[in-house]
């Protein structure tokens, strides 16, 4: 049974932890609130956009751009997994990595070739350990922003055109809610601009020219859906981060009040000894 210096310092140390976990959890509940606002902004213009692009091609069926053409029979695909720089937020990572290996076994097994483009350390470090095959990487500490996603989206794009890959899948966390973080995929390239996102407006005349129009709304398109994932990426991992810490506190304090009370008995046992010994001797005497 460890004696009460022991138990002393054990609770001295998990008291320690306890305060950089609440610590954490107010950092990461500040940085939350501030991703909120910045993913509730974005959304409705990217959805917009995909909207408008659509409605563009509906209207003009002969509509013509490198990046909208789809490939038939793919041959190689580029998966794109964004992921944390950093760990202590739960299964966020993990979720998202077992999601892309779900679609590259996929493709493998139709025979096609697939290579990764990591955004984020965690990603960059899981797919070393497994062999993958890394054509490009993102892992420093500032690398979010809209200028990252312009530069993101022309690298995808020159391979795309260049016909290195046939297919840009991009996965990421959706931010549900504060306690939701949901993995989701979705094909990046070629630019969809069809399905659920055509709007039912008639067809209208574009100046000065289709091309000119879709060579600024297409690459616009790629680089906001991009962005739009790193957003929701960040929100995720600062709510799961925020819950993680949350859990790690209260996993403290029940530490803490279990060490607590095996000092009180191991005093109350040495007090008890003393008192025996005590009796003992004057019962001798």
């Amino acid at each position: 049974m460890p004696n009460l210096k022991d138990i002393q310092r054990r609770i001295g140390s998990v008291k320690k932890t306890q305060q950089i976990t609440r610590a954490m959890r107010m950092v990461a509940g500040a940085k939350l609130r501030r991703a909120q606002d910045a993913i509730s902004a974005a959304r409705p213009y990217a959805k917009r956009l995909r909207e408008t692009l659509a409605e563009v091609a509906r209207s003009n069926r002969d509509a013509e751009h490198p990046l909208l053409q789809a490939r038939p029979q793919p041959r190689a695909a580029e998966v794109v997994v964004i992921t944390s720089n950093r760990g202590l937020c739960g299964a966020f990572n993990s979720n998202v990595l077992k999601h892309a290996e779900v679609l590259i076994a996929e493709r493998q097994d139709r025979g096609i070739e697939v290579v990764v483009t990591t955004g984020g350390r965690k990603a960059a470090e899981y797919f070393r350990r497994r062999g993958r095959r890394i054509v490009d990487s993102w892992e420093h500490a500032a690398w979010i922003g809209y200028g990252k996603a312009v530069e993101i989206a022309a690298s995808l794009s020159q391979r795309y055109t260049a016909g290195d890959v046939d297919e840009v899948l991009l996965v990421y966390s959706e931010f549900v809610s504060a306690m939701t973080q949901k993995p989701r995929d979705l094909r990046l390239l070629p630019v969809v601009a069809t399905g659920e996102d055509a709007g039912t407006s008639p067809s209208f005349e574009i100046e000065p020219n289709l091309g000119s129009l879709l060579a600024v709304l297409v690459p616009k398109a790629v680089e906001v859906t991009i962005f739009r994932a790193l957003l929701e990426n960040q929100a995720g991992e600062h709510a799961a981060r925020m819950a993680s810490m949350e859990s790690a506190t209260r996993n403290t304090e029940e530490l803490i009040n279990k060490l607590t009370l095996q000092f009180n008995r191991a005093r109350q046992a040495a007090i008890t000894k003393e008192l025996m010994e005590i009796v003992s001797g004057a019962e001798a005497l």
